[in-house]
């Protein structure tokens, strides 16, 4: 890398860095990392992300400015509403991976993107940039103040804030890891025309556009701020900073369950940006809060969150159980985003603690190690599996992230202060402290082997401290330099502290206590993990195949919908529950191999081989093993479970939009652990056809007295249900034999009559 992109790299870092910082972090482009799993992931990310079409990329900017296109814009999400939204993944992914790794190939790929979209945005002639299908005529009506927000869509449109905020990231990662001045002044020009955008609406009517998700760009206007210097853009975030989730979270009061999860998190690292910009204490605050809810109370082992997208209440992780749609690797993202700015003003070990688990044990799980899939959602119930993007066809927001993921693995393995230099993580890898002219290796076989060592080289003797992050998962941790021990090593703030005057080729050795140990499910059902140090250990299971392993372009590819297994017929644990850990015994003292007895449904004891969760890929798995009887509190769904072929959970963004939702007038909500949608006009959805579909099964609510819904099949009434307020729900069933034509989707409506509130709905399925 030319030394004149060095230095203005770090000229725009230390811009951004927030005044209240404690710690600093290295720039990407300053650390390297060094032979591990994670460099195979990085390089097997780049294999990824080059195969990727620029052109089909930029198609829906094109096309949407009225320019002509080069080739055909990409399936999936990215020609049915998203149209644009993984184009602004890939500037972020391409600007991280060109600080990585130098590789001028990606720099030229991230050239030419920046180069089609600033022509793009000179045809636009007002700074805006996107792919939004009819972007501009909902920009005009928003503009006007005719705004119709629901929780995924914003008049007609599947969540356009959300899809342009990934370019506004996308141009703010180019100008932030390459310096490149094209992008740091289209993005200037972009958020001018945001500005104008909503210059003539209150502040009132702005929230009510906020209702509609909206990515994180509150984050990125406070980062115009943070380098322009300009007030106008510090006011810009805060007036898209979502109030109705900010002011609960400054009371300290938890209102997430029902919440959409990956809504919510991105809202909170802008009020976590612009409190440290502004100085803001309690928003400050309240970005702690939601941290420690979401890590302590709402988080499964591997560090994710979140059951079918939506956080669940946290006293009742059975969803998380039942469920194949487990925690989303989007969530995961925004969180690890966040421990990382609050570890700088605030550098207590537990963010890292949180980070390191993520990172092992959910970020780089989600990775084929053969061809760079992606993974949507990682599965939490016993015995099934997760689906693989392909580059051609899945285009999911887990693309989106993961393609960033996977190009970032140097940013928080060190950081330092005017007089320290801090170890976070244990990833082999080299870094350079410019400040200090100091360069520190580490080299280890982590996890394999329980210690690291670390190489100093100094142009200068010089004195500084050198901090290891104590690891919550290490009772006793040893250290020797240059081969001798060191006794009674100070403990500070999470860190040991070695003091003293280093000198070139000093040699750090830390030797850690790693054992193996249990974790409950958080609502303390009797479900529970197991972990090797900050490892989690799962195993593999057989059953029956893995439909649809790797994704094909069809919008519900990213869900993993091969059969179920009973979940009856999973292993249980068994002896005293406290005992339980005795279970395991490590095979190999120097590979990361262990041994887990439990009984199976014979009440046999069978032996299953354990691994780490990130190594296992392409089979059915268990992460959670129940403990003897508990999963009887499922038999009764099993059957459901069994026969059904499709489901729509009403009022979900992901169920909904994957069965292409229409409607007019139409309200949805969560109550009483329900989401649920009704009307006062019309709602639909497209079911694809299935020749095993033989019955649609609908639940809706039967506690109101005299609320109808017409029901429609396509064009047909096929019947009109008024509650009786007698039972909280009713369950109607109608055969579809007659209704469906071969190979053919079909519609589901719900319609008011005369105009009045339908009853509310709670979810459809397709049965066998």
């Amino acid at each position: 890398m030319k030394l004149v992109h060095v230095i203005y790299v770090v000229i725009i870092f230390l811009t951004l860095h927030s005044a209240s910082a404690q710690v600093h972090y290295f720039d990407n482009t300053d650390v390297k990392l060094l032979k591990s799993p994670f460099l195979n992931a990085q390089n097997l990310n780049k294999k990824y992300i080059l195969e990727m079409d620029p052109d089909r990329l930029l198609a829906p900017f094109l096309k949407e400015a009225g320019l002509n296109t080069k080739k055909e814009q990409y399936t999936n999400w990215e020609n049915t509403g998203l149209d644009g939204h993984i184009g602004g993944h890939y500037l972020s992914a391409l600007s991280l991976l060109y600080a990585a790794d130098n590789d001028v190939a990606v720099k030229r790929r991230l050239d030419y993107m920046l180069d089609v979209l600033q022509t793009v945005q000179k045809k636009n002639g007002n700074g805006y940039i996107g792919g939004v299908p009819q972007g501009l005529k909902i920009w005009e009506e928003i503009k006007r103040g005719e705004i119709k927000a629901g929780n995924f869509d914003l008049n007609g449109k599947w969540v356009p804030l959300y899809n342009i905020h990934k370019t506004y990231a996308g141009l703010r990662d180019a100008y932030l890891y390459t310096g490149s001045e094209q992008a740091r002044q289209m993005l200037v020009d972009f958020t001018d025309w945001m500005i104008e955008e909503v210059s003539a609406l209150s502040d009132q009517q702005i929230q009510n556009i906020l209702v509609s998700e909206h990515g994180g760009l509150n984050e990125v206007f406070a980062d115009v701020y943070s380098f322009t210097k300009n007030a106008k853009y510090l006011t810009l975030s805060k007036q898209f900073s979502h109030q109705s989730i900010l002011n609960p979270l400054l009371e300290g009061v938890d209102q997430l369950t029902g919440l959409h999860a990956n809504t919510q998190i991105p809202k909170v690292i802008g009020y976590k940006r612009i409190a440290d910009l502004d100085q803001n204490a309690s928003w400050d605050r309240a970005s702690e809060y939601f941290w420690d809810k979401v890590t302590t109370e709402r988080s499964v082992v591997i560090g994710g969150n979140s059951a079918g997208e939506h956080f669940h209440p946290t006293t009742d992780f059975s969803k998380m159980i039942e469920s194949v749609e487990g925690p989303e690797t989007c969530n995961t993202y925004n969180m690890m985003r966040l421990s990382k700015m609050l570890f700088q003003t605030h550098p207590q070990s537990k963010y890292l603690e949180f980070y390191e688990r993520a990172v092992y044990n959910h970020i780089l799980s989600t990775q084929n190690p053969t061809t760079g899939g992606l993974v949507y959602f990682t599965q939490m119930r016993p015995g099934h599996y997760r689906v693989y993007s392909q580059p051609h066809t899945s285009m999911w927001c887990c693309v989106g992230s993961g393609i960033e993921n996977h190009s970032k693995y140097g940013e928080m393995i060190y950081a330092y202060d005017k007089h320290s230099f801090y170890v976070n993580l244990f990833i082999p890898s080299e870094v350079n402290w410019k400040e200090k002219d100091v360069t520190v290796t580490q080299i280890n076989s982590f996890p394999d082997q329980n210690f690291s060592e670390f190489t100093l080289n100094l142009t200068k003797t010089q004195r500084f401290a050198f901090k290891v992050r104590k690891p919550a998962w290490s009772e006793v941790t040893k250290f020797y330099v240059n081969g001798k021990p060191i006794n009674g090593v100070k403990i500070s703030n999470g860190f040991y502290e070695l003091s003293r005057k280093w000198k070139d080729g000093d040699r750090v050795r830390v030797e850690f206590d790693m054992k193996v140990a249990v974790e409950q499910l958080p609502d303390k059902s009797d479900y529970y993990a197991f972990l090797y140090g900050p490892i989690v250990l799962s195993a593999k299971i057989d059953g029956s195949p893995l439909t649809g392993l790797h994704a094909d372009d069809s919008r519900g590819g990213h869900i993993a919908k091969g059969e179920k297994m009973d979940l009856s017929e999973i292993p249980v644990l068994y002896g005293e529950r406290a005992n339980v850990v005795d279970l395991v015994k490590r095979k190999d003292v120097d590979e990361m191999s262990f041994a887990l007895n439990v009984k199976d449904n014979s009440g046999q004891i069978v032996e299953y081989a354990l691994e780490p969760f990130y190594q296992l890929h392409n089979s059915r798995y268990i992460l959670y093993w129940p403990y003897e009887n508990a999963n009887e509190q499922f038999s009764q769904n099993e059957e459901l479970e069994a026969r059904s072929i499709d489901r729509i959970i009403c009022g979900q963004q992901q169920p909904e939009s994957d069965h292409f939702i229409q409607m007019s007038q139409s309200t949805a909500g969560y109550e009483n652990n329900r989401h649920w949608r009704n009307t006062t006009d019309f709602f639909e959805y497209t079911f694809p056809y299935d020749e095993n579909a033989r019955i649609l099964r609908i639940e809706l609510d039967n506690s109101v007295v005299a609320q109808q819904v017409e029901i429609h099949i396509n064009d047909d009434v096929i019947k009109v249900f008024k509650s009786s307020g007698q039972s909280v729900s009713e369950v109607i069933e109608i055969p579809l034999l007659d209704s469906l034509k071969d190979n053919q989707s079909f519609k589901i409506a719900f319609k008011a009559v005369d105009k009045q509130p339908t009853v509310k709905v709670f979810e459809l399925r397709l049965l066998k």
